[in-house]
């Protein structure tokens, strides 16, 4: 194993973490027990087999000097690595838990806690169910250190064997000096000169886009650091009905029920939906598949207005098929949602500084996160017990009260909701509120 420099964007994710606000995502995962001593046997196994998984040795340390002839100084110097540690110790990073009888509400008081920065940053709870009939494994990854498919990955490399394609592995690349060749400095500002222009033309695009929208007043958040978890799983079946009934994409319908859910969780409440329109960021994978690049985040993202004020069902729906056809035909690199590509426009030692201000930022760019973890459609087991649920966890950024990923597996859809446990003190009710859209657009389908 080598030193990686982080590209831009994991070095953005890196420097807006702050205590209140930790960048990490997570997936909790419920499996079927076949033994009393089954989760502890899981955190043996864990720990076992993460030894022997490359990408768990990694930490992530500060740098101040140039490393690469090929990058402008600006993006070494104040930038940050990806190392291997010589004294792993895998029991660092995996914890075994007291019975609870709650796995969500577990989760939740796990996730508040960021994540040491010393180490690699990752770790696995194993909690068990009080019945002992099942138990959970929590797993948190820095967003500078994995994206939702890598820590997919990482994850899926701690499972029990099974017969998966193995990813082509990544060409080698020329050995390189570590001194900067000075004349090519000239152009190397000249580069990064117009590497600011068009991040100045994606910044135009957001502004354009968020102008005049009314937020959504639930959705933000003072910041406390504290953490709610809920999760909800609803048939793939039915949603594939609604599908082929009303049109787009299974990816239409998810965010079309998450609109509803706002929708039926503001008005009970009392908030009201009238005139709300909140701004979604929904994020888009830029890897292709067998990457020849398998770490860090290859991200960017479409911003689309929920048509939460909207009372036909149907309506949403329609209107999400074609804000999402809209970004679809425009491209993952162009418009407001690709936000995310202003991280490579700006130098490293500008991550480092303004970390705090573009994590502040984020409220005025989107009001809710709503991704999508696409998961193997193979079973996977731990210790010969079978994986029955698995709730991807987003992190939530500073500002925002609510971020929803979902994910599909073995025939249901899994929401994982996480929110400011202050500010959202009912998430319960909109996870109920997610099974009722569903519900609403079979009735409005007529199915």
């Amino acid at each position: 194993m080598t030193s990686d420099l982080l590209a831009p964007l994991d070095l953005a994710f890196w420097n807006i973490e702050s205590a209140e606000h930790p960048m990490h995502l997570g997936a909790l995962g419920i499996f079927a027990a076949n033994s009393p001593a089954a989760a502890a046997h899981a955190a043996d196994l864990l720990a076992a087999r993460a030894a022997g998984v490359p990408g768990l040795r990694m930490r992530i340390r500060d740098i101040w000097q140039p490393l690469d002839l090929r990058q402008p100084l600006a993006f070494a110097f104040g930038g940050a690595t990806r190392e291997p540690v010589t004294d792993f110790e895998p029991f660092d990073h995996i914890r075994l838990h007291a019975p609870v009888a709650d796995f969500h509400a577990a989760a939740g008081a796990i996730m508040q806690r960021p994540l040491e920065r010393g180490k690699p940053p990752w770790e696995a709870h194993v909690v068990p169910g009080v019945e002992g009939t099942s138990f959970a494994v929590l797993f948190k990854f820095h967003h500078a250190l994995a994206d939702g498919l890598r820590a997919l990955t990482l994850a899926a490399a701690l499972m029990d064997p099974m017969d998966m394609p193995t990813p082509r592995p990544r060409p080698k690349e020329p050995s390189r000096g570590l001194l900067p060749d000075v004349r090519k400095l000239p152009a190397l500002v000249r580069g990064t000169l117009s590497d600011v222009g068009r991040a100045l033309d994606i910044g135009a695009s957001v502004a354009r886009a968020t102008w005049g929208v009314r937020s959504c007043a639930a959705l933000v958040s003072e910041p406390t650091g504290t953490r709610r978890v809920a999760g909800v799983n609803v048939d793939l079946d039915e949603i594939h009905k609604i599908r082929k009934s009303a049109g787009g994409t299974v990816n239409d319908v998810l965010i079309a029920v998450v609109a509803g859910a706002l929708r039926r969780w503001l008005d009970e409440r009392g908030d009201g939906s009238e005139g709300v329109a909140p701004r979604a960021l929904i994020p888009v994978s830029r890897r292709r598949p067998r990457t020849a690049h398998p770490q860090g985040n290859r991200l960017s993202g479409y911003l689309i207005r929920l048509p939460v004020d909207d009372p036909d069902p149907l309506g949403r729906l329609d209107t999400v098929r074609t804000a999402m056809n809209r970004n679809k035909d425009a491209g993952p690199n162009r418009g407001a949602g690709a936000v995310a590509l202003l991280a490579d426009h700006v130098p490293a030692l500008g991550h480092r500084l303004g970390g705090p201000v573009v994590g502040q930022a984020a409220r005025l760019l989107f009001d809710i996160l709503v991704t999508s973890v696409p998961l193997p459609s193979l079973g996977m087991k731990l210790g010969g017990c079978p994986l029955t649920e698995v709730y991807p966890l987003a992190p939530l950024a500073r500002g925002q009260a609510l971020a929803v990923a979902v994910s599909t597996f073995r025939g249901k859809v899994h929401y994982g909701l996480v929110a400011d446990a202050e500010a959202v003190p009912d998430l319960d009710r909109f996870a109920k509120a997610l099974t009722a859209e569903v519900e609403e657009l079979l009735t409005a389908c007529a199915l």
